[in-house]
C-alpha cells in the first residue's frame, strides 16, 4: 500500500492533484502516462548483497498502477492514505464492516444509497444481528437520542444523491467521538473537490469512483479515504479477504478521469445553477431538489460544509403519478438512466413515498440551452 510522501504534500490545489501528484515518470521511463500493471503476481528480485525488496507480491493487496490513483484521491480528501475498490458499495461495505460486529448497532440516514440501506438493513440484520436505527438526520438531536451501548457505527450521507438531504457532519463526528462511536460518510455527491468531511472529523470517507471521479460512464470503481491506521487495517482484512480490489485496467481508467475532474465538475455546476433555475421558474415545476439553489431548504448547511455544486438533482413535476412518469419519455437529449456523474444528460422517475413524483436527473456536458430547450418542449407538452 502506499501512503503519502512529503513530496506528494507539496501539491496543494486540486488541479495539481489530479494533474501529478504520485505520478513518477522517471520510474516508468518519461511516460507521461503510467503503464497498466495488468499482472496477477509481482516476483521477488534477484537477490543482491543477501537483500531482497519489493513492495508488491500479488494485486489483490496492491498494485502500482491502482496506487497512483489512490495517492491522488488521498490528497484530494486530506486524508494520509486511500484504497480503491472494485465498485462503489464494495468500498462502502467494506468500510461499515470495519466498524460493526455481531449484534452491534448502526444508525443510518434514511436518505442513504439503496444498497447501503440493503446491506445493513437486510445483510447485516438478518444474518448476523446487527440492529439499526433510522434517521432523518438533519437533527444532530435525533441521532444522539439513537445512541445505544452498542452503537458501534454512524452511517451519513450528505447530500444524500436522491433528495439531497445533508447533515451537521461536525457535529454528529463529534458527537460520535464522545461515544467512541465510528463514522463513516458517503461523499459521491459532494466529490472531494466540494466537501472533505475528514477535516471535520468523520473516521472514513467513501465515494462511488464510477460517478464524477471516473466521468466517462465506463468503469466500476470505489474508494475510501482514512487515517493510517484505518487504511492499514482494511487493506489487510475487508479488501484483501472479501477480495473487493479494484483491477489495474479500470484504475488506469479512472486515473484518466481524475485528471479532468476539475474542469468537468465546474462545467457539471454551472450547467446544473442554469438548469435548476429554469426548472424552479416553471409552472409545471412544484418542488426542486438541489443543494445552494434559491429554494434548497439547508442553506446554512450548504455554506457550512459545500464548496460548489454539481449536474444532479431532483425535481417534483405537477400532476398524478403516471404524468409523472410519462414526462420522461418526452424528453430527447436526457436519456433514460438510472446512473450518473458521466458526460451524459440522464433522467429517471423514482417517486418515494415522501416525495411522491419525484423525477431526477444529472446535467451532463451537452450544451445547456439545448438541455433547457429539452426540458422546456418536454414540459410543453406534459398535461398536468
Amino acid at each position: 500500500m502506499a501512503f503519502l510522501t512529503d513530496k506528494d504534500r507539496t501539491y496543494r490545489t486540486p488541479e495539481d492533484i489530479c494533474a501529478h501528484l504520485g505520478d513518477d515518470y522517471a520510474r516508468f521511463e518519461g511516460a507521461i502516462v503510467p503503464p497498466i500493471f495488468q499482472n496477477s503476481l509481482f516476483v521477488l528480485p534477484t537477490e543482491t548483497n543477501g537483500v531482497t525488496q519489493t513492495d508488491y507480491a500479488y494485486t489483490r493487496t496492491s498494485n502500482p498502477t491502482v496506487e497512483i490513483a489512490e495517492r491522488k484521491i488521498a490528497a484530494l480528501e486530506g486524508g494520509d492514505g486511500a484504497l480503491c475498490f472494485g465498485s462503489g458499495v464494495a468500498a462502502i461495505s467494506s468500510a461499515i464492516l470495519h466498524f460493526v460486529r455481531a449484534n452491534s448497532h448502526v444508525i443510518l440516514v434514511d436518505s442513504s444509497y439503496g444498497c447501503t440501506l440493503a446491506f445493513i438493513k437486510g445483510y447485516l440484520h438478518e444474518r448476523f444481528a446487527v440492529d439499526f436505527t433510522l434517521v432523518e438526520g438533519s437533527s444532530v438531536d435525533e441521532i444522539a437520542a439513537a445512541i445505544r451501548p452498542e452503537t458501534s457505527l454512524i452511517y451519513v450521507e450528505s447530500p444524500s444523491s436522491l433528495v439531497f438531504r445533508m447533515q451537521d457532519i461536525a457535529a454528529i463526528a463529534e458527537l460520535a467521538k464522545a461515544h467512541g462511536i465510528g463514522t463513516v460518510i458517503d461523499n459521491t455527491y459532494a466529490t472531494p473537490l466540494h466537501q472533505q468531511p475528514l477535516r471535520h472529523g468523520i473516521d472514513i470517507v467513501c465515494h462511488t469512483a464510477t460517478k464524477y471521479m471516473g466521468g466517462h460512464s465506463d468503469i466500476l470503481g470505489g474508494a475510501l479515504i482514512a487515517r493510517r491506521e484505518i487504511i492499514e487495517s482494511i487493506q489487510n482484512n475487508e479488501r484483501s479477504l472479501l477480495g473487493a480490489n479494484i483491477d489495474p485496467h479500470q484504475a488506469w481508467l479512472l486515473l484518466r478521469g481524475l485528471r479532468t475532474l476539475p474542469l468537468r465538475l465546474k462545467q457539471h455546476g454551472e450547467s446544473g445553477r442554469r438548469v435548476a433555475e429554469f426548472l424552479e421558474s416553471h409552472p409545471k415545476v412544484e418542488k426542486v431538489l438541489y443543494p445552494g439553489s434559491a429554494t434548497y431548504p439547508q442553506p446554512e448547511l450548504f455554506d457550512r460544509y459545500l464548496t460548489g455544486t454539481n449536474g444532479l438533482m431532483s425535481f417534483i413535476p405537477r400532476g398524478t403519478t403516471e404524468q409523472a412518469k410519462r414526462l420522461v419519455g418526452l424528453l430527447h437529449c436526457f436519456q433514460n438512466g438510472c446512473s450518473w456523474g458521466g458526460f451524459e444528460s440522464l433522467a429517471i422517475y423514482v417517486g418515494t413515498p415522501a416525495y411522491g413524483n419525484l423525477v431526477r436527473i444529472h446535467v451532463g456536458l451537452e450544451n445547456v440551452d439545448t438541455l433547457i430547450a429539452d426540458l422546456a418542449q418536454a414540459l410543453e407538452r406534459y398535461d398536468a
